[in-house]
């Protein structure tokens, strides 16, 4: 028994493309903007396109997640792998693997135990980095001339510290005006920090001596742009020394770690920053009342000391007895000095007198005419030795000159004697490899006659075949382009032969003739002069 065939449905057929499409505009239309809690599972940081996709999880359900480029970059929050988050955006499907997500606008973290992990795990990284050491912090100006002061223009806090400079010594101060909450607040101070620190030494606007970065108190969200990462680096890189004034004593940020000081409050950022002007007063003051008693207890120690000495110290006429003395006695034996002295000279030069006779001047003469003698005559010898070496030498020289000339010459008869005979056999070799190419030439050339009689058209003439030109000597092809009474030149092999077309020319129209082999050509041809009386009309008295 055959069953009857199912009724078909009337539900209408939906594409692949169609029902995504109908889903996604459903699920977006159904969940606009929406407010997802759950924890960052499968981030590893922004795609090279610069987006970022990751999923949101809780303990029985998991969606997917995209942060486009763009919002990503304006973000104050980032995503960060095991973070619990509180993400604004708009749920919409991904048609590409039949999956919905959530296209995220907005970032933050879920509570502040989120934000305390957050900071924990920051300050382990900047800390394994080196920024909190304490190595790196620098010591404080004691009395800075110029302070730049970090923080907001509209608060109480910068009134605060004016106020407070003012009340214990009024120093110059530069106000860098910067936004110390929400978004854009971290980049601002970062950006005044480095600010202040590229100022010149002896530039138009002085560089600052010491920076304070202040804020009033607040909740960890509100502090939370001191905690970001580019603050810390710019707090740690900074070459002015930096208090931290963020909050009050119990709120702890991460530029406090980097600062070079702390203070609780930023009242206690500008007691920091200089002594108090009348205290200074009071202790210089008696700095130099002390100074004074101690000079004056020196001057008369120094004066005791000095009559001490004035009357241990002997008479001059004691201290010149003896010294006057020995004056008077050089001067008594001065005059018995002065004649033996005159004496002793007296008898050297007797003795140089008496050597200097003409004796002995003759014989000193005779003695350096010898000595001239003998120079003279070993001179001569000498110079007969050198002569005679040079000439010996130049002998020499002249025999190795003459052997090298006859030996170069042989030298370059044998290399013209071999340059002859390589030109030889170059000569031979060239005229062989010439009467090669020429026979190869000539060879060609026969080839290519033998190779043009064939494919000429002569050739077909010799055949019995004949040539038709019209009266200016163009090759006619068809009996279309005779006209009657035109004048034509026939070439057959042994020559040319004048002629006149008669007859009727074919009409315009008619139809072209196909294209035979040459062999049905040649045989046509071969026996037109026979068909010739049989067809008239169509050969004429042509052929």
């Amino acid at each position: 028994m055959v069953s009857a065939p199912a009724p078909l449905a009337n539900a209408p057929e939906f594409s692949v493309s169609e029902l995504s499409n109908a889903l996604r505009r459903t699920v977006e239309d159904a969940y606009g903007h929406v407010r997802v809690r759950g924890e960052i599972s499968g981030f590893r940081g922004a795609h090279s396109s610069g987006h970022c996709y990751f999923a949101l999880k809780d303990a029985s359900a998991k969606i997917e997640a995209v942060i486009w480029k763009g919002v990503h970059g304006r973000m104050r929050f980032k995503p960060q792998e095991g973070l619990e988050v509180i993400a604004t955006g708009k749920l919409t499907t991904y048609p590409g693997s039949s999956k919905y997500q959530i296209v995220i606008e907005a970032l933050e973290p879920a509570g502040v135990g989120a934000l305390m992990a957050l900071m924990e795990e920051r300050k382990r990284k900047l800390a394994a980095e080196g920024l909190f050491d304490e190595a790196r912090k620098q010591l404080l100006p004691w009395l800075p001339e110029v302070i730049g002061v970090v923080t907001s223009p509209t608060g109480a806090v910068i009134r605060d510290i004016l106020h407070r400079l003012e009340d214990r010594f009024p120093r110059r101060v530069l106000v860098w005006p910067v936004r110390v909450q929400g978004e854009g607040a971290a980049e601002q101070v970062a950006a005044a920090i480095h600010g202040f620190n590229a100022l010149p030494e002896r530039g138009r606007i002085p560089r600052p001596d010491l920076l304070i970065v202040a804020r009033g108190g607040g909740s960890l969200e509100d502090l939370w742009s001191f905690n970001e990462e580019i603050v810390v680096r710019a707090a740690a890189e900074s070459m002015i020394p930096l208090i931290s004034a963020v909050g009050h004593e119990t709120d702890v940020t991460l530029i406090d770690f980097a600062a070079d000081r702390r203070a609780p409050t930023p009242t206690a950022a500008a007691e920091m920053a200089v002594p108090v002007r009348a205290e200074l007063t009071v202790e210089v003051n008696s700095l130099a009342r002390r100074a004074f008693a101690c000079w004056q207890r020196a001057q008369e120690h120094r004066r005791s000391e000095l009559r001490s000495a004035t009357r241990a110290l002997p008479s001059a006429a004691d201290l010149l007895a003896i010294p006057r003395q020995r004056l008077d006695a050089a001067a008594t034996g001065l005059p018995r000095a002065l004649k033996g002295n005159t004496h002793a000279h007296y008898r050297r030069f007797a003795q140089a007198d008496a050597r200097l006779t003409l004796r002995v001047l003759r014989a000193q003469v005779d003695h350096a005419a010898q000595r001239l003698q003998m120079t003279g005559d070993r001179l001569s010898l000498s110079a007969r030795s050198l002569l005679q070496r040079r000439r010996d030498r130049y002998i020499g020289i002249e025999t190795r000159l003459k052997a090298s000339r006859f030996a170069n010459a042989k030298a370059q008869r044998q290399l013209l004697a071999r340059d002859r005979e390589r030109a030889q056999r170059l000569t031979e070799r060239a005229a062989r490899a010439l009467t090669t190419l020429v026979e190869r030439r000539r060879a060609r050339i026969e080839h290519s006659g033998q190779l043009l009689a064939a494919l000429s058209y002569r050739s077909v003439l010799a055949r019995g075949f004949a040539l038709v030109r019209d009266q200016a000597g163009h090759p006619l092809h068809a009996a279309a382009a005779v006209a009657p009474g035109a004048r034509l030149s026939l070439e057959f092999a042994d020559g040319r032969v004048a002629a006149t077309a008669e007859g009727t020319a074919p009409p315009v129209d008619a139809p072209k003739p196909q294209r035979r082999p040459k062999t049905e050509v040649k045989a046509e041809k071969a026996e037109a002069p026979k068909h010739a009386d049989m067809q008239p009309d169509k050969q004429g008295s042509l052929f």
